[in-house]
């Protein structure tokens, strides 16, 4: 069970600050520790099992390091170890920091197309270099809308699971992910069971997002274009909260980039074909704050109930 106090003040700094960006950051580590794992060992024969032992590893690792830490914090200071968990979720966030991503790229558009460009190549994989105004906005919003599964809700809906070690450790496959998990000549055996994993720890609370911003949104009318529609993403949870922001500002994402000099090519998510304006920022940036809300809130349900219980 995670302390109330320490959930409510790891979201609030969150809310508040972002990103530390002059504090050492844990997924930073992450980052570090993979790219090290994959220069060393994505190469030769056997890259599949090789990348499945790295990854499931790291995973378990990182969950057990975690909870090794709250465990001896707790043993010197109950105090301590509510900092800590506050520490961890707040690190574990990345509301305010994708909110600010996301507004960075409409204010870059206002001054020109390739500073647009630019900012966006921030927060996407794909290669922006050729991207249009549009397809600038468009890949802003796509963002928006899977980062906050994968950025928010996620991270909660495992640390309900398994405390602020399962929500460590859902970064870590979330990590994984980004970095090995692409079909691409490189990756594609290496990054399997990373890029296999993320799914499946993300299975549910894509869907979660997806509900949730569909009621934020006050059209609960808008699920059956959700469930129509989710599927149709190349991932199995990336396009449900896609489809929930598509189905919310009536327009359509997908399409075909390059990512790492390859193409590939994404259904449509929609039909409404349209520009895409900064009020339509507002309006997604909106949706995302209400959501992150209502997930807090279920989340301290969560543990009250288990409190009461134990």
């Amino acid at each position: 069970m995670t302390p109330i106090i320490s959930i409510i003040a790891g979201w609030t700094a969150d809310r508040l600050l972002g990103d530390p960006e002059r504090l050492p950051h844990p997924v930073v580590w992450f980052g570090k520790a993979i790219a090290a794992g994959e220069l060393r060992l994505n190469k030769g024969n056997h890259r599949k099992a090789k990348g499945a032992a790295m990854s499931v590893s790291l995973t378990i690792i990182t969950f057990a390091v975690t909870a090794a830490i709250i465990m001896l914090a707790e043993m010197l200071s109950h105090t301590a170890a509510i900092i800590i968990q506050a520490l961890l979720i707040f690190y574990c966030l990345a509301g305010q920091t994708l909110i600010k991503e996301v507004k960075s790229v409409f204010e870059a558009l206002d001054r020109s197309l390739d500073c647009g460009r630019k900012q966006v190549s921030r927060i996407v994989g794909r290669d922006t270099s050729q991207l249009t105004d549009n397809e600038v906005r468009k890949a802003a919003l796509e963002t928006l809308a899977e980062n906050l599964s994968d950025g928010v809700i996620a991270p909660v809906f495992w640390l309900i699971v398994l405390g602020v070690p399962g929500m460590m450790a859902y970064k870590m496959v979330n990590t994984l992910d980004s970095m090995i998990g692409y079909r691409t000549e490189r990756y594609k055996d290496f990054g399997m069971v990373a890029a296999r994993t993320d799914d499946a720890a993300n299975f549910l609370p894509a869907r979660l997002t997806a509900l949730l911003m569909v009621l934020m949104s006050g059209r609960p009318s808008l699920l059956k274009f959700v469930a129509t529609n989710g599927r149709k993403h190349a991932s199995p949870n990336s396009g449900y909260p896609e489809a929930a922001l598509a189905g919310i500002l009536n327009c359509r994402f997908g399409g075909g980039h390059t990512y790492f000099n390859e193409y590939f090519y994404k259904p449509y998510i929609g039909d409404n074909e349209r520009q895409l304006t900064t009020e339509d920022m507002r309006k997604a940036v909106k949706i995302s704050r209400r959501t992150e809300l209502a997930m807090l809130l279920i989340t301290l349900a969560a543990e009250t109930t288990l409190a009461a219980i134990i």
